[in-house]
């Protein structure tokens, strides 16, 4: 396996890190507890193009790099829960992506651009959710891909809770943050599981 699919995940989680860090103090007022992480990348705000570009876009590449790694070096006698499960965790990763891609407008966040990062959004956890779970189900029984097997299980429970309860119980901010870092815990693992 190539050392840029192995590092991938860990690439990935690390510049969204930075990235969410960094441009986060150089936006006076900007809060990691209360404020989306796309307010980053907002129209109008500082920086912002820039943001898009490092913390959705390259991390998203960085995932689908993950994803496609994961299909190409799936067993031999995989399913085909296994082989839709990867398909649709690469459809996560282009969602997370097109989040940079299509930025929010906070002078409406009703109009066209803002309805369409709120379907990038959506994309990244409605097809992430199924297609972790749908890894975990084609992995079962294959004990070197136990790790890989039950954090796509958590993972996939963890995000499905984020998306639709936790803003209720946390600030936004909060929840949303916890969220992405499931997901690029999940890449870690995944990006690293030993191949069958």
């Amino acid at each position: 396996m190539s050392a840029a699919l192995r590092w991938s995940g860990p690439a990935a989680a690390a510049m969204f890190a930075a990235v969410l860090v960094g441009f986060g103090l150089a936006l006076s007022g900007y809060s990691q507890v209360w404020h989306p992480v796309a307010v980053l990348g907002a129209k109008g705000v500082p920086h912002a193009p820039g943001f898009n570009v490092l913390g959705f876009v390259l991390p998203g590449v960085l995932a689908a790099t993950t994803a496609l790694g994961l299909r190409r070096h799936l067993p031999a006698d995989a399913g085909w829960p296994l082989r839709v499960g990867t398909q649709l965790v690469l459809l996560s990763a282009l969602g997370f992506a097109a989040m940079g891609l299509l930025p929010l407008d906070p002078s409406d966040l009703d109009n066209p651009a803002s309805s369409l990062h709120a379907t990038a959004w959506m994309l990244w956890w409605v097809a992430f959710v199924p297609g972790a779970l749908l890894v975990a189900v084609g992995l079962r029984g294959r004990p070197a891909w136990r790790v890989l097997a039950r954090a796509s299980t958590a993972a996939a429970l963890l995000v499905l809770f984020v998306a639709l309860l936790a803003v209720e119980l946390m600030p936004a901010g909060i929840a949303q943050r916890f969220g992405y870092a499931v997901w690029l815990g999940w890449l870690c693992i995944a990006s690293r599981n030993p191949r069958a």
